[in-house]
């Protein structure tokens, strides 16, 4: 007959008796929570290491109806921007203690609802958005309003209850046109970005509102295309038809301005020499061309940042700010030299 006796399970009670704290002061250390003082955390640390006990996330989960999961959901992870932009935001999810759970909506609203309702089923503990088209403010604020923490970043649902973090796109545009001004030239173009996205209407407002002092002197074009290479190929060839002088263009993004570098050279001519060319996000791999593309940089460690302080923010029951801009920045190289 065995009368070993099967050891007790050590509990959050045993762990508070330990460290003589309260229940409540295990369970904020236990969530990472910083409400709680450094010598608190340090007793409580101290007795889950004397005792071995053993902290079940999932039934935590159970209880509390949240995770420490954040949904990141990614609009396009096709996109480079968007690999690096879900590489800050990881880093720093990580360090609130908690695990990001990425997802793709390639551009879809309809496979971003499919994604965000089996989520939802997760008790994931916030959504981390860059919305695709067609998202509403109806959308966002009924899944706000059914207690999951939205924040919306990159791009911005107007008058939504969702906290917004952006760079400074309108200024981004402004800056990188001024500076082709600045040459002399008097035919410049804004390639790619659709309708549908609030980026596309921040970026072209700062070319215009460059142009705008220009007016008289300059003759500006404007070409829609999808946000991909295949999309700043069809537009330059748009572009060349209707202004075969065009001596600079702004782009979209950098892979707008990749795939009009290509169809530059279908017309024999020569990027960053017939014609002028700037980018948008600064991708690693546009220092490395030739002609290096200038481009507008976006810190995406920088959006992962502000990102996560809203989120932390949100989580102890603070209000971060409405919508946050985070700064740019112009990287001159030799494509608008």
């Amino acid at each position: 007959m065995n009368n070993d006796k099967k050891p007790e399970k050590i509990t959050i009670f045993d762990v508070a008796k330990e460290a003589q704290v309260s229940k409540s002061t295990v369970s904020l250390v236990l969530t990472h929570s910083d409400k709680v003082s450094d010598k608190s955390k340090e007793k409580v640390l101290k007795a889950i290491e004397k005792l071995g006990y053993v902290y079940n996330r999932d039934a935590a989960a159970l209880r509390s109806k949240k995770s420490n999961l954040v949904a990141v959901v990614i609009n396009d992870l096709t996109n480079p921007y968007s690999a690096q932009l879900a590489v800050g935001l990881e880093k720093h999810i990580y360090a609130l203690g908690m695990v990001p759970m990425l997802v793709n909506t390639g551009e879809d609203f309809t496979r971003q609802q499919q994604v965000v309702n089996t989520l939802k089923e997760y008790n994931v503990s916030a959504f981390v958005m860059v919305p695709a088209p067609g998202t509403t403010k109806e959308w966002v604020n009924q899944l706000v309003s059914s207690g999951f923490p939205v924040i919306n970043i990159m791009r911005e649902i107007q008058f939504a209850e969702a906290p917004c973090i952006l760079p400074d796109n309108q200024k981004g545009t402004h800056l990188a046109t001024e500076h082709l001004l600045q040459k002399g030239l008097s035919s410049i173009a804004f390639l790619g970005g659709t309708d549908e996205i609030s980026d596309y209407h921040e970026r072209l407002s700062g070319f215009r509102s460059a142009i705008s002092a220009h007016v008289d002197q300059i003759q500006s074009h404007e070409i829609m295309a999808p946000t991909n290479r295949q999309g700043g190929r069809d537009a330059f060839h748009q572009l060349f038809s209707i202004a075969p002088d065009i001596q600079a263009i702004v782009c979209f993004s950098d892979v707008i301005a990749y795939g009009a570098m290509e169809a530059m050279r279908e017309h024999n001519l020569v990027p960053g020499k017939d014609i002028k060319v700037i980018g948008f996000d600064d991708l690693a791999d546009s220092r490395l061309m030739r002609p290096a593309l200038s481009s507008v940089r976006i810190d995406a460690n920088d959006i992962g940042k502000r990102t996560c302080q809203a989120l932390s923010e949100i989580l102890n029951k603070s209000q971060p700010p409405v919508r946050t801009l985070v700064d740019i920045s112009l990287q001159i190289r030799e494509s608008s030299s």
